[in-house]
């Protein structure tokens, strides 16, 4: 296995043996080449393997109407008594409504629902009781929204009863390691799928983290999911994958990943990034409270797009979706209104 992240421009610069990025706003003529030993090389895009060729620039399958050719924002909408952000903002089913429609009017492509935090040191949620914070919530802003939603939960009854609900993506923090039944369900109903990576639940997983190479082995992990879940019969193009910032990583992994985030694009699938208002962002700009990281947050995803990276799970939709809209229209230097 070849480890490839796509160096990626854009502009009306681009020479004519430039090849395609995936998304069409990109081109790039080389890749960086990763070792197992951290050496880094450059080698051109002729090099490439067909095979590493059509996952780096084969346009990404919509997914409930989602068209990868733009920033892609998911706002969060945790029904929660205890997130690390907004815990208990949105338990009452009035609030959750009104808070789902205010992000699609401010921007959101899709909304992520969730009913158990996973904030470090996190405790575990009955499923009962999370079916009991997430189901009704779907099933009424499946009546009042336009944009698809999102299921974040890593139980397969809590998916069922959110899909049941009118939830279209199955969102799991676990990778589909923690409840056995959750991927072959979602591969049997032909379910669009978020992989994301963690080591460790959210009860433990900041206790001393550690990797041979956390960019390499985040990525291994990835393949790996994918790879099984192909294998139980959903395709790729349904298939979105997030490494996983702060879940089981230190300051360092997390800068690491973020660095280097484009190599995950060789997995052959969109890419999402959550990392709005987490701990990383306190402890680099000393923001204390959760609500003053939208800078921190849209500064970091600003750098990920750079990288290509198309889905952006936040909670500050409005401030994230007039960044966008702004770094878009400077980079293609124009802006059609749309």
């Amino acid at each position: 296995m070849r480890y490839l992240r796509p160096l990626l421009q854009r502009g009306f610069d681009r020479p004519k043996d430039a090849v395609d990025f995936c998304d069409p706003n990109y081109w790039f003529m080389e890749c960086a080449l990763y070792a197992r030993d951290g050496d880094v090389r450059r080698i051109p895009t002729h090099d490439l393997s067909e095979v590493e060729r059509i996952r780096l620039t084969h346009p990404r399958a919509d997914i409930q109407g989602l068209v990868f050719n733009k920033p892609i924002i998911m706002g969060i909408l945790n029904a929660t008594p205890d997130s690390f952000s907004d815990g208990g903002q949105f338990d009452a089913l009035e609030a959750a409504e009104r808070h789902g429609k205010l992000m699609q009017n401010q921007g959101a492509d899709l909304i992520d629902v969730g009913g158990e935090s996973t904030r470090p040191g996190a405790d575990y949620v009955e499923i009962d009781e999370e079916i009991a914070r997430t189901a009704p919530k779907i099933n009424k802003l499946a009546s009042v929204l336009s944009v698809p939603m999102s299921i974040d939960t890593r139980k397969a009854a809590v998916a069922r009863a959110a899909i049941e609900a009118g939830a279209h993506i199955v969102n799991d923090v676990s990778g589909f390691m923690f409840d056995p039944d959750l991927a072959p369900y979602c591969a049997a109903h032909n379910i669009p799928v978020c992989i994301m990576h963690s080591q460790g639940d959210p009860k433990t997983m900041q206790d001393n983290p550690t990797y041979d190479n956390v960019v390499l082995d985040v990525y291994d992990f990835l393949e790996h999911q994918i790879a099984r879940l192909e294998h139980l019969g959903l395709e790729r193009r349904q298939i979105i994958a997030d490494p996983g910032i702060g879940f089981g990583k230190t300051l360092s992994h997390n800068l690491e990943l973020l660095k280097h985030i484009g190599v995950f694009h060789s997995l052959g699938v969109p890419i999402l990034l959550g990392v709005s208002r987490k701990g990383m962002i306190k402890t680099i700009s000393g923001a204390e409270q959760a609500a003053d990281r939208a800078p921190g947050s849209i500064a970091v995803a600003l750098a990920a797009r750079v990288q290509g990276v198309q889905i952006f799970r936040v909670h500050d939709v409005a401030e994230t979706k007039q960044a966008f809209d702004l770094f878009e229209a400077v980079e293609q230097g124009h802006f059609d209104g749309t």
